[in-house]
């Protein structure tokens, strides 16, 4: 992995799901940190001292949803690039700086989507 690898949090609340996106990142030279749900991803956000480059986080998470997550994690790092996944993205309406993919995705789509958000 390389010294300057960015970070990504992965928010996924089923955990084989959450298991094979941190593989494929982890694979792709990304450090990962994952949360199960939007609390666990609040506390490694408020973190400042924890790199966060990328947020990529399920839409449907029980108790607090991918959107309501979103607007919490951009109070306390307005610029982080935020990045949804979804089984019904096209019926989803995402505020205009933030992205979404489709599940199921492929290991190409996910690499091409998160370095576009990434070199932006």
């Amino acid at each position: 992995m390389s010294a300057n690898a960015s970070t990504i949090l992965v928010v996924e609340d089923d955990d084989i799901v959450r298991m094979l996106i941190v593989d494929v990142l982890e694979e792709l030279d990304f450090k990962v940190v994952e949360a199960g749900d939007g609390e666990d991803a609040l506390k490694i956000l408020n973190d400042l001292n924890q790199p966060v480059d990328l947020m990529m986080t399920d839409m449907g998470l029980p108790g607090m949803d991918g959107r309501e997550l979103a607007t919490q994690a951009r109070k306390v790092r307005p610029s982080l690039p935020i990045l949804f996944a979804s089984g019904y993205a096209e019926n989803i309406d995402v505020p205009h700086d933030m992205h979404v993919i489709g599940k199921p995705f492929s290991i190409d789509q996910l690499r091409d989507k998160v370095k576009s958000l990434l070199d932006n």
